[in-house]
C-alpha cells in the first residue's frame, strides 16, 4: 500500500496515512482526533458537467434582465452589468468594482477554473501538476468571494420590500442567475483535489 506523510493542522501531530482510500473516507489525527484530509464521494465527469452547465448558463444570466421595476408607469430593467455601471456613475466606484468582481469576474474564473481540473483529472493527465494544485488554492481562496448567492438573495429581498412603492417582477435572467448559484455550489462542493495526482500515484 503506498503511503504519505500528513501533519494535522491543529495540533501538528506527522503520522503516515495511506495516500489513496475509498471516497467518503476521513483520516483524523491519532492523537487531537481532528480531521486531516477528507477523500471527497466525487467523479470528474460529475463535477465537469455541473461546472459546464454553470458556465453556459452564466451567459444569459448576465445578459438578461434580472429585475424589472415598474413605478408610476415607468418601466426600467436592470442585469447585473447596469447595476455596475449605475454605482459607477454614482461615484461609488468601491462599491462598483466589488460588485464587478464579486458577480461577475469571479464567478467565471471559479467555473473555468474547475472545468479544467476535472477535465484534465478525467483526461488522468501528468501534465502541470503542480500549476494545477495551485490553481485549486487559487479558486479555494477566491471561492468566498464569488458572492452568487449573497447577491441572489439581495435580489429577493428587493422583490419583497419594493412591492409596496413599485411593481417589481423577476426577469428572464434571474432563473438562469440562480440555476448558475446552485450549480457553482454543486461543482465546488464535489471536486476532489486527490484526483489532480491520481495519476501519479497510480504509477508510483
Amino acid at each position: 500500500m503506498v503511503t504519505t506523510v500528513l501533519a494535522c493542522g491543529t495540533c501538528g501531530q506527522v503520522q503516515e496515512a495511506p495516500s489513496r482510500m475509498r471516497p467518503g473516507t476521513l483520516i483524523e489525527c491519532c492523537r487531537c482526533g481532528a480531521v486531516i484530509t477528507h477523500f471527497k464521494r466525487s467523479s470528474p465527469g460529475v463535477t465537469a458537467a455541473l461546472s459546464l452547465a454553470a458556465l453556459i448558463l452564466y451567459v444569459p444570466a448576465n445578459l438578461y434582465p434580472i429585475l424589472r421595476m415598474t413605478q408610476y408607469g415607468v418601466e426600467s430593467q436592470s442585469t447585473v452589468w447596469d447595476g455596475v455601471v449605475l454605482l459607477a456613475r454614482a461615484n461609488q466606484w468601491l462599491v462598483a468594482i466589488v460588485v464587478f468582481l464579486a458577480s461577475i469576474v469571479i464567478p467565471l474564473l471559479k467555473l473555468a477554473g474547475l472545468f479544467f481540473l476535472t477535465l484534465t483529472a478525467r483526461l488522468e493527465s501528468r501534465r502541470w501538476m503542480r500549476a494545477r494544485t495551485r490553481l485549486y488554492k487559487f479558486i479555494d481562496v477566491i471561492g468566498p468571494w464569488a458572492m452568487l448567492d449573497v447577491f441572489l438573495l439581495a435580489i429577493l429581498v428587493a422583490l419583497v420590500k419594493l412591492g409596496q412603492v413599485a411593481t417589481v417582477l423577476p426577469g428572464p435572467g434571474l432563473v438562469a442567475f440562480t440555476c448558475v448559484v446552485v450549480l457553482t455550489i454543486l461543482a465546488s462542493a464535489t471536486f476532489d483535489p486527490h484526483l489532480i495526482w491520481r495519476r501519479a500515484e497510480s504509477c508510483a
